[in-house]
């Protein structure tokens, strides 16, 4: 699944350029994930980059956006293609 930014953001600008997709973007009050670009960095890490360099702990998987592995591996592969 995709990730999400709930609104506990503090939009400290740490998330944005840590994302290999650039899924990252500010939004109107808060910084947003585009859930076709997120692959939860699958293909580039271990680990989503954003959840480890967030300080307060706001960006969980979104629920309402399940993706197995294979899921987001392939959209790995058609974004970088």
């Amino acid at each position: 699944m995709s990730l999400i930014i709930t609104d506990e953001c503090i939009n400290c600008d740490v998330c944005e350029p840590e994302c290999p997709n650039e899924a990252i973007t500010p939004g109107e009050e808060i910084y947003e994930i585009d859930m076709s670009k997120c692959t939860e960095c699958i293909g580039h890490y271990d680990t989503p980059q954003c959840v480890e360099v967030c300080p307060v702990d706001c960006i969980p998987k979104d629920p309402d956006n399940e993706e197995t592995q294979d899921q987001l591996m392939d959209k790995y592969q058609k974004l970088t293609a």
